[in-house]
């Protein structure tokens, strides 16, 4: 069990993806399909959508509330954020979803060794208060 501080609250659960550099949404994510297509990121060609996304930032600027805002209307947005520490562009894409669509994503932070233990494929369930299991 993992104790992350909930950024935005919320239960997920799915299968992690997992890169240990930061992600720019714009030209980095397509909304449409919820596939990373920066070339030069480590995740490129990745799925994210309903995934658990385990990034530890976002890249640039606040065109990554955006980008999440129309996965999220689309239904190709990730199922939960892990980051390690306080995004607020991912923040924000989950709080204005919530607003606008009564759609929310849990944007947890975690320390960075409990972000070191991540992998790819593990099964995570994240509880409301913050709480991370691996599996």
């Amino acid at each position: 069990m993992i104790a992350g501080r909930a950024v935005v609250a919320g239960d997920a659960r799915g299968d992690a993806l997992v890169s240990h550099e930061p992600l720019s949404f714009w030209g980095g994510y397509d909304f449409q399909t919820g596939r990373i297509i920066d070339r030069h990121h480590p995740l490129a060609g990745a799925c994210a959508a309903g995934r658990i996304l385990a990034v530890p930032a976002s890249k640039g600027s606040s065109t990554t509330t955006a980008v999440l805002l129309e996965a999220v209307r689309a239904g190709t947005a990730p199922a939960a954020i892990l980051t390690t520490g306080v995004d607020p562009f991912f923040a924000l894409a989950s709080i204005v979803a919530d607003v606008m669509y009564g759609k929310s994503f849990p944007v947890i932070a975690l320390d960075a060794a409990d972000f070191a233990s991540l992998v790819t494929g593990a099964h995570v369930t994240i509880d409301r208060d913050g709480r991370v299991s691996v599996s």
